[in-house]
């Protein structure tokens, strides 16, 4: 027996002969009605809405997938998890299971580490914010300590002669790969020689070993070029190293930035159109490898900190459909109950949006709003979609990189995240927050409560 077809209003489309719109094809209204097999509709029938959704089976794919491309172009490779990615411990531990170490890029994001299980050997410590009692637990924990300033060398090399210590570093370099700004912010720079004032100095100190040379050129990155330039530099580095001081490094850390499936607002083609991919990033980044006068068990490991390109597309976001109205303009608005707190990369992105029921094959340019009482709160200024009903459900794809450590509690609270595992069985992996949790850290003055 046939379902009834959903009722739709008659519509006048008016199209040009010969000629393409705007968007250069035909709209697509396909509906997301299940993320691995299991039903959007249940998911929110037993976790809520909004409701972030992650894919244990997509993400391991993703790890595996990076590992054998880049291994297949160099011989020694070696994954790190970034933290400030998604450091929920459901996601980190998937990628430590298949063989990642941690990157973190503060003591409280190190102390997450341990907390998980990882031996301070196997956890990168980058960033600029690293107190004295951090350093001192990386150090005794013979963490990989990534130096990024004068003064953290400097503090480093008095905090192990004055408690007689020693510490395995690594700088950071900055250098100019032709993309611009330049994330010189960071790090000690190539072109100008600081870089290998710092390494001189640390060869200097017998309170440290220097192990390893990091660069981390820059976000999204849509060059892979970028990457043999910055390869290319930190090879030569490593040569004059052994050269002048017959040191052998350990590894060479070219850092993450490789750019993912999402669309960034005001890009016209699709990114999956335009970026570079796994197999383009890694014949980049190996050629420049291989410019080290090693070959080999000689040649020192090549580590990668890639976050977003492994992990976004594993992210889901159902939203539910608050209402629809009419802006001044003519223009239809659709109201969500997920706003720019929670999805923070709307900012930037252009995520693909989709029904999550089956709807009619007419589409609407709309602009797509979020709950909070701010103007900002603008989800997509404009994205073709089908009538959606108050009720209904939108799925947000592409969200497993920063959304869930950039989100904020602001006039809603944080929802609930849970992964799909491989088997198809669905795990709550954190809880959404409760009015007792925001007011759990709060403390009223006496004089002030009401009588």
């Amino acid at each position: 027996m046939s379902t009834k077809k959903r009722y739709e209003r008659p519509i006048i489309t008016k199209y040009q002969s010969g000629l393409m719109n705007k968007f250069g094809s035909g709209p697509s209204a396909k509906a997301k009605t299940s993320i691995d097999e299991v039903a959007v509709s249940k998911l929110v029938e037993e976790y809520g809405s909004p409701l972030f959704v992650m894919s244990e089976r997509q993400l391991r794919n993703n790890q595996q997938n990076a590992i054998r491309i880049f291994r297949t172009r160099y011989p020694k490779v070696q994954f790190a998890w970034s933290y400030k990615t998604n450091y929920l411990n459901a996601v980190c531990s998937v990628f430590h299971q298949e063989g990642s170490l941690a990157e973190v890029v503060s003591e409280f994001e190190y102390d997450k580490a341990k907390l998980l299980g990882i031996k301070g050997s196997n956890i990168i410590f980058n960033g600029p914010d690293k107190s004295r009692a951090a350093l001192q637990k990386a150090i005794k924990d013979n963490a990989k300590i990534h130096i990024d300033h004068f003064d953290e060398l400097y503090e480093i090399i008095d905090l192990c002669n004055s408690e007689n210590l020693k510490a395995n570093v690594a700088i950071r370099v900055n250098m100019d790969v032709g993309v611009y700004p330049l994330w010189d912010r960071f790090g000690f720079n190539y072109e100008n020689g600081e870089a290998w004032q710092a390494i001189k100095r640390i060869m200097s100190e017998k309170s440290l070993k220097l192990t390893g040379l990091h660069t981390h050129i820059g976000t999204y990155m849509m060059t892979a070029e970028a990457y043999r330039i910055a390869a290319s530099k930190l090879a030569s580095l490593a040569n004059s190293i052994k050269r002048e001081f017959d040191i052998k490094l350990d590894y060479i850390d070219m850092g993450g930035g490789f750019a993912s499936n999402n669309t960034l607002i005001g890009q016209y083609l699709p990114a999956e159109q335009i970026i570079p991919s796994m197999e383009q990033y890694a014949d980049a980044i190996s050629s420049g490898m291989f410019e080290m006068n090693a070959t080999g068990s000689d040649l020192p490991a090549l580590i990668l900190e890639t976050g977003r390109a492994l992990v976004d597309n594993a992210g889901y976001l159902i939203t539910t459909v608050l209402a629809n109205k009419r802006l001044s303009t003519g223009r239809r608005a659709i109201i969500i109950d997920a706003g720019v707190n929670i999805l923070f990369t709307s900012f930037w992105y252009k995520h693909k949006i989709s029904p999550a029921q089956e709807s009619g094959v007419h589409v609407e340019d709309s602009s797509l709003y979020g709950p909070l009482c701010m103007n900002i709160d603008l989800i997509r200024e404009s994205i073709l979609l089908p009538a959606v009903k108050k009720g209904e459900h939108l799925v947000i794809e592409d969200v497993g990189a920063y959304a869930m450590t950039q989100w904020m509690q602001f006039i809603t609270m944080r929802p609930n995240v849970v992964m799909i595992m491989q088997d198809g069985t669905v795990e709550l992996i954190r809880k959404s927050e409760a009015l007792n949790y925001i007011l759990d850290r709060e403390l009223l003055p006496k004089q002030l409560k009401l009588k």
